[in-house]
């Protein structure tokens, strides 16, 4: 009965900012999903921390070279249809949309985290173990554009970045029209921009992400889980794991924008 009213009051809200019918219809499905098989599964602590190999798992599928930088990446099956319809609407309005990370696993956020902790990965050209050697400064640097392991929405097979991974790709030409294509028409296939710009609406997280979209009848489902379930002790086995305290990692799991709620 608490999803049920969780969702009636969610689909309440995007009703009233999205007034299409494709949106309800797209609300409605991730209410049938909260009393599904699946969700069951979603609603595991490993599958929300990423600890499961989506090549291995039904609910998955690959994401076709034709649509990918590379291959080898995976996403819901349900995400990479919607993906498609989403893309093959953008080349239309002659916008390409490539998809160049999908879902990560524990242990890849793991090595991504790990590298820029020991500074066997330089972030800005800085070997951060040297630049910020206060544990706390450092985990808060690392986090303005890469979320501790087993926090990542990337675990869940809902959230993918396109194009590239660069602010400034978006700033002018092409890079520009995609995102302002994505911005004007996303929603209609049911994605939103979890890490929007700063402010009032979206105070706390990490920094805008032009490149990082997420479908949102999925992982709407899945944020609310996460809070729910997931607890400190399910986020550790990684250096800088306690450098700050959970209350303030949740912060940057939930500082998404509000069409991501």
């Amino acid at each position: 009965m608490g999803n049920l009213h969780f969702f009636c009051t969610l689909l309440k809200q995007h009703f009233h900012r999205y007034p299409n019918a494709r949106i309800v219809v797209l609300l409605l499905l991730a209410l049938l999903l909260s009393a599904s098989e699946s969700f069951a599964q979603m609603d595991s602590v490993a599958y929300l921390t990423g600890k499961f190999d989506p090549s291995k798992h039904t609910e998955f599928s690959e994401v076709p070279i034709a649509m990918a930088s590379r291959s080898g990446m995976f996403l819901r099956k349900e995400v990479l249809e919607a993906f498609k319809q989403m893309r093959e609407a953008a080349a239309k309005d002659r916008v390409n949309l490539t998809v160049i990370s999908a879902t990560r696993g524990f242990d890849h956020q793991k090595s991504i985290w790990e590298g820029k902790w020991n500074g066997s990965r330089k972030v800005n050209g800085r070997s951060l173990n040297i630049a910020i050697p206060d544990a706390a400064d450092r985990a808060r640097e690392i986090l303005r554009y890469t979320s501790m392991p087993g926090t990542s929405r990337h675990h869940w097979g809902t959230d993918f970045d396109i194009n590239s991974l660069s602010p400034a790709h978006f700033a002018s030409g092409e890079g520009r029209r995609a995102y302002e294509w994505l911005r004007d028409n996303a929603a209609r296939f049911g994605f939103c921009q979890p890490y929007s710009p700063k402010g009032l609406d979206r105070e706390h997280g990490y920094e805008e992400e032009a490149w990082h979209w997420s479908y949102f009848p999925v992982s709407c489902v899945l944020l609310h889980q996460y809070k729910k379930n997931v607890t400190a002790k399910d986020l550790l086995g990684f250096m800088g794991s306690d450098a700050i305290n959970f209350e303030e990692v949740m912060r940057y799991v939930e500082g998404v924008a509000p069409s991501c709620h």
